[in-house]
């Protein structure tokens, strides 16, 4: 990032109008840069260094923003879509401003934990196959899963397209009986193929009929957020993912 910016482009950035409302705001006189009323809209500052105000209200620059998203179904994982909702619709303005983007995709019909980021050199750190980053899903599924299916995805299962799996943990939570069978799992991936968990159960004879991701790395999904509500990760999180960036394995 180079150290000068315009003024409007950082207060623009972070949400807080638009390109010509600040013009306004900074003929009005409610700019200032380090106690100095700036009038121009175009001057140059250091975000970094100097002291920003509006309307004597200091403006506490960032260049990055984290989000953790408890993604409903029926939204796209895509910054835009010509059909669909997509996850950046859900945010507010001052979010959108920062032009994230998710950090992978869940399926349209998949919930759960979604990262949403401006932050490319994290966002490829966490989906690098070479640092096996692992993802955590919690299904419901047609069929009782057992023991045979744990020690075929331990193993590693075909896909459809000939393509094997690499190893995954699969934890049974719960399978009934009673009318059509069907099981609760838990299923750890360390990598992201299409439709993946979706197309290992099917390729054991079985059908995933819901699936949420409840973690990503050592990142887990606020059990708070209702579908389709964020918020941003707290200090200790966003700690914790900045740490996968020097474990490479």
């Amino acid at each position: 990032m180079k150290a000068k910016q315009r003024v409007d482009k950082i207060l623009g950035n972070m949400g807080y109008g638009t390109r010509s409302e600040i013009k306004k705001w900074a003929k009005l006189g409610k700019i200032s840069v380090n106690g100095s009323i700036v009038k121009d809209s175009g001057y140059q500052v250091d975000p970094a260094a100097d002291l920003i105000e509006l309307d004597g209200e200091t403006v506490r620059y960032r260049k990055y923003i984290y989000i953790m998203l408890n993604k409903p179904q029926g939204v796209v994982s895509a910054t835009e879509d010509l059909r669909d909702r997509t996850v950046l619709d859900l945010l507010d303005e001052q979010w959108r401003a920062f032009e994230p983007f998710p950090v992978g995709r869940l399926d349209k019909d998949t919930v759960g934990l979604l990262l949403i980021t401006n932050d490319g050199k994290l966002a490829h750190e966490l989906l690098s196959p070479r640092k096996h980053i692992p993802k955590t899903y919690a299904a419901e599924v047609t069929g009782i899963v057992d023991s045979n299916d744990v020690e075929a995805f331990a193993a590693g299962v075909e896909l459809d397209d000939g393509y094997v799996t690499k190893p995954a943990q699969l934890k049974i939570i719960r399978t009934t009986n009673d009318g059509e069978p069907h099981s609760r799992i838990e299923l750890t991936i360390t990598e992201g193929k299409f439709h993946q968990v979706k197309r290992m159960f099917e390729a054991v004879g079985k059908k995933v009929v819901f699936l949420r991701r409840i973690s990503m790395g050592p990142l887990r999904i606020d059990e708070s957020l209702q579908p389709g509500e964020y918020r941003e990760l707290t200090e200790a999180e966003l700690q914790l993912l900045t740490q996968v960036q020097g474990n490479q394995k």
